[in-house]
This record gives C-alpha cells, structure tokens and sequence, in this order.
C-alpha cells in the first residue's frame, strides 16, 4: 500500500523547488535591469569604491549621505538630513530624484514602477 504522505511531501518538496528557483530567476532579472541602468554611476558590491554615485550595498537602513567616502552635494546633505533609505524613498527618489533633493546631481530618473520596484528588489537583497 502506498503512503499519500510521502507523495504529498514529495510534491510540496517540488514545489517548493520551483517556487525558490523563480525567486532567484526574478532576482536575477532584478540584478540585470539595475546593472543596465545604475552601474553607470553606481557599484553595488561590499567594499567597491564608489562611482560617480555613492556604492549602494547596504542602502537601505542607511542613513541618506551615510556612504563613508563619498562626498554629497550640500543641496542634497540638507533635503535629506533626516532621512534614511528605505523602499518608500527609494521609489520617490527613482521617480523624481529633484522633487526628493531639489538641485542633487542624479539625473536617472525611472517612470515605469514595474522597473522601479526591480530596481527596489535588487537594492534590497544588497546587504
């Protein structure tokens, strides 16, 4: 007599397969649209130097203008003085970096909010 049990642990093993290797496909898709579009001006790698932008590993729970070594503007230092990053700031910003910091030197700016939530999704999984 076969045991249900082992085929229902056997298919919720399976799926449990394919669920995480999405996750990690999603997450790749992720990576490459943040690279095509951020590695111009940004790293993203623990202890790269920064680019033109500050490195963005760790970003989110930093403290905005928190990146040790990068100089910030000072219009930037003062819109964003209270500020840390999480995913609601990073959209605003990504949207309209100059309603965030009116006069900052970033000029990406993203108006699909498909492509700013991967964006998100990938700064995110940098820690």
């Amino acid at each position: 007599m076969r045991n249900p049990f082992k085929r229902e642990l056997a298919l919720g093993l399976l799926f449990l397969g394919a669920a995480g290797a999405a996750q990690a496909d999603d997450l790749a898709l992720a990576e490459k649209l943040t690279s095509n579009h951020c590695a111009v001006c940004h790293t993203f790698k623990q202890g790269e130097p920064h680019g033109q932008g500050p490195n963005l590993y760790g970003l989110i729970g930093r403290k905005a203008g928190g990146a040790a070594g990068f100089t910030y503007s000072e219009g930037f230092r003062q819109a964003m003085a209270d500020k840390t990053w999480d995913n609601q700031l990073l959209d605003a910003w990504l949207t309209d970096t100059q309603t965030v910091a009116p006069g900052n030197a970033m000029t990406y700016f993203q108006d699909d909010p498909a492509k700013r939530a991967r964006i998100i999704q990938y700064v995110q999984s940098l820690h």
